[in-house]
């Protein structure tokens, strides 16, 4: 049977608007993903880790309530679960202060093998952080061989523009095991000075043969080797963007595993079968930005749940 996996940080959001607490989340970008395809119904495991602490053991309930698998979960027993506080400004995107202790030895568990056509979501600072880097590169360099779907995400914000020396050959060796680049335009700005979806394009396609560009308002382009198309987003007053770009991601997964689509496909998809990958996400993504949490809500899950029941038993 296919699987979902997704190897990346995990937190717990405390979210502030004006100088108020709002809503406490379990929370990190590939969590974030998991948690909505695991109330969607999909067969998704999370690779991460956390402390055997009181929010470790609240989100791994959590977790667990929502169908993500967590037996890949390193619960170390040294250091205290990370904390992300986010503040959120007039436009409701937010601004993060972080409180970590992490353990010396990082990641202390086996990888699992994934294997053809499983889908890897894999990105954001924790994927070039030193302490789990050789891990992290071994177990994508694998599932990339072993032809799973790789979906790298490299979510590089402005905040860590001054390492990007150090950092930028870490993210295009992660862009060359993936099968598919998701990024927004403000990642392809601060990555490589690209200001258009084909100049991000021109970049990425050194390394990886499909690249989705989000770039707000402006909409969604896809650019493979065969293919170059854009899509319209919907028009939304959000409550929180929180988690908006790791559940279009989520979307985007969903319409995949649902459609089947492989690694070996992605050069050969057409416009129709792209719409309805890219409008998924949009969905899921527009879900979110209408409450504090970090995922789709339970009613619009369920939903997806019986449609994508009712589609297997149809085949």
């Amino acid at each position: 049977m296919r699987k979902i996996f997704g190897v990346g940080e995990t937190v717990l959001d405390i979210i502030f608007k004006d100088g108020r607490p709002q809503a406490a989340k379990p929370g990190g970008a590939m969590l974030n993903s998991l948690v909505s395809l695991g109330r969607a119904g999909l067969p998704v495991h999370f690779i991460s880790e956390y402390a055997d602490d009181d929010v470790g053991r609240l989100i791994d309930s959590f977790l667990s309530s929502n169908g993500v698998g967590t037996s890949l979960v390193h619960h170390y027993t040294d250091g205290k679960t990370k904390l992300a506080l986010a503040f959120l400004n007039e436009r409701n995107d937010a601004a993060y202060t972080f409180y970590e202790k992490y353990p010396v030895k990082r990641l202390d568990l086996e990888m699992p093998v994934t294997g053809r056509n499983d889908i890897l979501l894999c990105g954001s600072i924790y994927s070039i952080t030193a302490e789990i880097r050789e891990k992290f590169t071994g177990f994508v360099s694998q599932a990339f061989s072993n032809g799973s779907m790789v979906i790298y995400d490299p979510n590089f914000r402005s905040a860590h523009r001054h390492e990007l020396d150090r950092l930028k050959p870490l993210i295009v060796e992660n862009m060359s095991m993936a099968s598919l680049v998701r990024g927004s335009d403000e990642d392809f700005l601060n990555i490589f000075g690209a200001s258009t979806p084909d100049e991000a394009w021109e970049a990425v396609r050194k390394y990886s043969g499909c690249l989705v560009y989000t770039a707000n308002a402006e909409g969604v382009h896809v650019r493979t080797e065969r293919f170059s198309g854009k899509f319209p987003v919907k028009k939304i007053t959000p409550v929180s963007t929180i988690g908006a770009g790791d559940n279009f991601n989520a979307g985007m997964m969903a319409a995949m595993f649902v459609n089947k689509v492989g690694p070996d496909r992605l050069s050969t998809i057409d416009g129709e079968l792209w719409k309805e990958i890219v409008s998924t996400g949009i969905d899921f993504a527009s879900e979110v930005c209408m409450s504090y949490d970090n995922y789709i809500p339970q009613e619009f899950a369920e939903k997806l749940r019986k449609d994508y029941e009712q589609k297997n038993s149809g085949q």
